[in-house]
């Protein structure tokens, strides 16, 4: 079981890296007003919420404590990412605001993942 978790722990976090370095490559575009959506983004986040739901899974299958406010914040959060992130998906340009927003919730994410214990 614990091969299991670490295998999508690892495509977790490949998830989060698809997302955040999507939002990173257009941080130039985004301070020209240009930034748009890529496909990676939404496969990031898209991967993070499969696997994440994944996650919770296996770990309660193997009686591991999990903590559902945490689970319940990061949910809430990675879906506000999704939203976003599929509604504007084919978008030229995206308000900076709401691009802006993208990167603060994917980083807020993983800082949540770190130092909630």
């Amino acid at each position: 079981m614990d091969v299991l978790i670490h295998l999508f722990v690892g495509l977790h976090i490949v998830g989060i890296a698809a997302l955040l370095g999507g939002f990173l490559t257009q941080m130039k575009a985004m301070g020209q007003g240009a930034a748009r959506y890529t496909p990676a983004m939404l496969h990031g986040a898209l991967t993070m919420l499969v696997t994440g739901v994944i996650l919770v899974g296996l770990n309660q299958a193997d009686d591991q404590s999990v903590n559902n406010i945490k689970i319940g914040v990061k949910l809430a959060l990675l879906i506000v990412i999704l939203g976003l992130v599929y509604v504007k998906r084919d978008d030229e340009k995206v308000d900076k605001g709401l691009f802006g927003l993208v990167g603060l919730l994917t980083t807020a994410n993983v800082f949540i993942a770190v130092l909630w214990t």
